[in-house]
């Protein structure tokens, strides 16, 4: 009954959620800046008549839906509100308005079902038998994390869930469709940052010098063999550079060069023992040829862990829903998601919903400035939401 109900209510509100998706689009903030979205998101939750906190870690708002006696469990359903600093080159009724912020990587969407979820939720209420907890957080796209902060400001406490989940837009499938995958799915994220200092001068010189450029070449090319050499090639890891700074003349040698990168892995011994290898390959390069080195890597993201038997049971759910064929099975991804800071302190299950038409349009992967999804994905994603917190509260 439950389920008919949800899919009932998921079409009845299919409009009201895409408004909401078009208006949380068309005004994208960027991560921690997310002021006018969370308030957005507020009176939304206040117009439904659902109990709501606000400037949690900043920008975060948690709701709460308490059905039948509403201490007795609690299961927290969560969702991203920050843009991607892109512009975006859609031409759309709901494209942004904001020049050079772009909602990319669909965290619109995650939020619009997630209030879509709630609003069914809320509905439902009195058939349920504990506690949903509605987490908005800020700061996805950003180290330390908004869920680091949020998890810092209290949200898993008072009360304190048993089990959160998460979805995301996965353009890699048609609408309708729903991906899961149990344990290790994606990789620890931390950031590289490298700064080669030496002795500048002219470049017919170079003997009077320590060349930054040169020992910075050096460390790229050397510091990949930390990842091929050192790491057990069972476990995933990959170390990429994506910016290489200094200079500024044909004939001068600068006298620094700065080096910004990210390490990722799936193995939180090793990503420890990674940290001081960089570090130590780095420094002893830089001094072998007459240079010092800065060199810091703030902790990032720790890896991505979906809990086997919860999301087993999401999965089952998801057949019930949107059937047998529209369940499918994901590969891990060296990706990373802060998601991941919920998953060290209660059992968490990350899934995906598809967001293509037919995999022939919508098919601009997140991060792009063409992302956009079929909007029929929304009706999966509220239900799903919904579905599974019902089934957690009564499992």
């Amino acid at each position: 009954m439950l389920l008919a109900q949800i899919k009932q209510k998921s079409e009845e509100y299919f409009a009201e959620v895409q408004a909401i998706r078009h208006h949380i689009h068309a005004h994208p903030e960027l991560s921690y800046q997310e002021y006018n979205t969370a308030a957005f998101v507020a009176g939304k939750l206040a117009s439904w008549s659902i109990k709501h906190q606000a400037g949690v870690a900043g920008t975060g708002v948690v709701g709460l839906i308490e059905g039948n006696n509403p201490g007795s469990r609690c299961i927290a359903l969560r969702a991203d509100l920050d843009a991607l600093p892109i512009q975006e080159k859609n031409d759309t009724s709901y494209r942004s308005l904001n020049d050079g912020i772009m909602h990319a990587c669909g965290h619109d969407v995650h939020t619009s079902c997630l209030l879509g979820a709630a609003k069914i939720l809320h509905d439902l209420r009195h058939d349920l038998q504990g506690t949903i907890k509605l987490i908005f957080q800020p700061g996805e796209e950003m180290n330390p994390g908004g869920a680091s902060l949020m998890i810092e400001a209290g949200v898993l406490e008072n009360p304190r869930p048993e089990a959160i989940f998460a979805l995301h837009v996965y353009p890699h499938l048609p609408s309708g469709a729903t991906a899961f995958r149990a344990g290790q799915y994606m990789a620890s994220a931390d950031e590289v940052y490298i700064t080669i200092g030496a002795t500048g001068g002219h470049a017919a010189l170079p003997h009077l010098t320590a060349d930054p450029i040169a020992i910075a070449a050096l460390i790229i090319t050397g510091l990949q063999q930390i990842v091929s050499r050192k790491c057990n090639p069972l476990i995933p890891s990959v170390l990429t550079f994506g910016k290489i700074q200094g200079g500024f003349a044909t004939n001068v040698i600068p006298e620094t060069v700065d080096i910004l990168g990210t390490f990722r892995t799936m193995d939180e011994p090793w990503r420890n023992e990674a940290h001081r290898l960089i570090k130590e390959f780095t420094i002893a390069t830089a001094t072998a040829y007459g240079a010092t080195a800065t060199i810091d890597i703030p902790p990032g993201y720790p890896s991505l862990y979906n809990d086997p038997a919860l999301t087993h049971r999401a999965t089952q759910w998801a057949k019930d829903y949107v059937g047998e064929d529209n369940v499918h099975h994901l590969d891990m991804r060296m990706a990373g998601e802060d998601f991941s800071f919920y998953t060290q302190h209660i059992p968490g299950c990350f899934f995906r919903i598809g967001t293509s038409l037919n995999e022939q349009q919508f098919t601009a992967p997140v991060h792009n400035a063409h992302f956009d999804i079929h909007e029929e994905a929304l009706k999966t994603g509220m239900g799903m939401m919904a579905w599974c917190a019902v089934n957690s509260l009564m499992s």
